[in-house]
């Protein structure tokens, strides 16, 4: 699952809009709004903002290499 899927799932599964997610993080609407169509460029801090929340926070994530091969050719 990708970081948007995640958070609008985590979003709505406690029942809250994108504008009380953001105020309860300290982010913008945009941010939130940026997030969940899955921008690629997010500033880190902002992103564990809103992460804590669900009680998460950003770390390394194993990718296949295979793909990472795949994608160059």
């Amino acid at each position: 699952m990708d970081l948007s899927q995640f958070v609008k799932e985590k979003r709505k599964s406690l029942g809250l809009t994108q504008e009380e997610l953001s105020l309860k993080a300290g982010v913008g609407l945009r941010f939130v709004r940026e997030m969940e169509q899955g921008k690629q460029s997010l500033q880190m801090d902002k992103v564990n903002q809103v992460l804590k929340l669900f009680g998460y926070e950003l770390g390394p994530k194993a990718i296949n290499r295979s793909k990472l091969f795949d994608e160059k050719s």
